[in-house]
């Protein structure tokens, strides 16, 4: 009896440790601008670490201090089975309710920029590429960077753009310098606007510096590693999207042309690695990229929200 005993309350025990670790995992991992913890929500956070872990050493406890009573090993069973459940329900419930912002966001982006036949899904491409280059990167730069907060700097990173007129922003012929000094004001446009979101502090450089330049010669002037790692990457990836895309004054260019643009500006105007790593990507997968924008954008486009048809 005793044996079964302690066996029940063995596995009692690996399960709370389990359930321990997995949630402490859970929120070091998904702590990103949408499930961001500050002030009370942290205090709570810490106070369930501690909880669970003082529910561990409870059960190592009743180990101990129990002896042939098996009502005790069946309590501490049932115990850490709900324990186990009600932390996967809380995990379950916090993915889909990130996988509805994404999808919500996505969809504003899509349908703002439907109406702009310039910009027709530009900002989603700029995601799902800077998406593709993160899954790419080694190690050491993945590490320093969120990837669900790379992805809504990239989702956002031309949001500044609905403070420009549109007259400047589809200009066919060269700016004058008024209106280029207009066009730099949106990365401070679009950080400003998304400063009534607290969580979004975190990755507002990323947006701010993505026109910046690796030889110091962008709207800011920074330089080299001066600039952050994810402003880096989304800058390749809005470079892509920029020359494979279709604008009024300008045709689409093939995948070989922007390729070669991209390396004949890396060490220039964008990082040489990043872009090396951009180009190692397999071809379909890039490819892939556009088609997907295109088959998210024809629901919009379907619409028809495009400022001269409303």
């Amino acid at each position: 009896m005793i044996i079964v005993v302690k066996a029940l309350i063995l596995c009692g025990i690996i399960i709370a440790v389990y359930t321990t670790l997995e949630c402490i995992s859970f929120f070091t991992i998904h702590r990103d601008v949408i499930t961001t913890f500050d002030g009370k929500k942290k205090v709570i956070l810490y106070a369930s670490y501690c909880l669970y872990i003082a529910t561990c050493f409870f059960f190592v406890a009743a180990m101990f201090i129990s002896r042939d009573h098996i009502l005790s090993g069946i309590v501490v069973v049932i115990l850490s089975l709900i324990m186990f459940l009600f932390t996967n329900w809380i995990f379950i419930v916090i993915t889909n309710v990130k996988s509805k912002t994404k999808e919500i966001a996505e969809s504003l982006i899509g349908m703002i920029e439907a109406r702009d036949t310039n910009l027709d899904g530009h900002s989603i491409h700029v995601m799902e590429i800077a998406m593709l280059i993160y899954d790419y990167l080694p190690y050491k730069y993945k590490k320093t960077i969120q990837c669900e907060n790379l992805r809504y700097a990239a989702l956002f990173l031309d949001v500044g753009k609905l403070g420009i007129p549109s007259k400047i922003l589809n200009k066919p012929g060269k700016l004058e310098s008024g209106e280029w000094d207009l066009i730099k004001k949106h990365t401070n446009i679009g950080v400003q606007v998304l400063k009534q979101i607290h969580s979004f502090d975190n990755i507002s450089d990323w947006i701010l510096y993505h026109h910046e330049r690796i030889d110091g010669n962008g709207y800011y002037g920074l330089k080299g590693n001066e600039i952050p790692l994810a402003s880096r990457i989304i800058a390749v990836a809005d470079t892509y999207s920029a020359i494979v895309m279709v604008r009024s004054y300008k045709p689409s260019r093939s995948y070989d042309d922007a390729i070669g643009s991209l390396k004949i500006a890396a060490g220039s105007q964008l990082d040489k690695e990043i872009v090396k790593i951009f180009c190692s990507i397999p071809r379909e997968k890039v490819e892939g990229c556009t088609r997907s924008v295109k088959d998210k954008m024809a629901l919009f486009l379907a619409n028809d929200f495009r400022e001269d048809n409303l």
